[in-house]
């Protein structure tokens, strides 16, 4: 088949699987795409299983506002000829939390350059890519494929974790979260960062002491 023809193959797939009560769900949560099929991501993967893994092919899904259709072309762009360059690219281009962490998860964690990413947008002056760096950062972490790092490494996020952006904001919070499971010295340290929080009259700045105290509490009690 040509690339014209899997793309055409795709769509009459996810057209035949559409789901229109969760696509609606989904723009009531503000994930809003010009074409939503409504497929779970267990469904997008069965359908992508079905193409060749192909550079151009997923670059085509990429860029297409279908919501099954872009996160298809972070499953089927081969690691290997997935450049730097693209990555700094794409990371521009991601619209939605749902993109970012599907991204994430298919693509930008397998990469052996995804730490160097991961640091260098985490300290970008873009709140929406130092987001996803913050993601790419606590996924590798969780994969044990970080060196350790300090909260000093990132000049952002003790303003971030603050931010209005709920999707910053819970970004910052969980590479802290991360960062304070190194050690109890360092998970102290941020404590001692944020002690102010504690007894503020700022509701948000005493939901974040609360959760990073229950977290590292938890954490090194068990």
């Amino acid at each position: 088949m040509t690339q014209e023809d899997i793309i055409r193959d795709i769509r009459v797939r996810c057209r035949q699987a559409m789901n229109g009560i969760v696509s609606t769900s989904m723009r009531k949560w503000g994930l809003d795409y010009k074409v939503n099929f409504g497929l779970t991501i267990q469904q997008i993967k069965d359908v992508s299983k079905r193409y060749s893994p192909d550079a151009s092919l997923a670059e085509t899904l990429w860029i297409e506002n279908t919501r099954e259709l872009k996160i298809m072309g972070t499953l089927l762009y081969p690691v290997d000829k997935y450049q730097e360059e693209t990555a700094d690219k794409w990371v521009q281009e991601i619209t939605n939390q749902e993109i970012r962490e599907q991204i994430c998860f298919n693509l930008l964690q397998e990469l052996p350059y995804a730490e160097n990413l991961s640091m260098k947008w985490s300290k970008n002056q873009t709140s929406s890519i130092r987001t996803t760096g913050y993601w790419l950062l606590s996924r590798l972490m969780l994969l044990k494929k970080s060196k350790d790092i300090l909260p000093e490494s990132l000049p952002y996020v003790w303003e971030d974790v603050l931010s209005e952006d709920a999707s910053l904001r819970n970004a910052a919070l969980l590479i802290l979260k991360h960062i304070g499971r190194l050690s109890e010295d360092t998970a102290e340290t941020i404590m001692q960062k944020i002690s102010e929080f504690q007894k503020s009259e700022d509701i948000l700045k005493q939901e974040i002491y609360n959760s990073l105290n229950f977290e590292f509490g938890y954490f090194f009690d068990n």
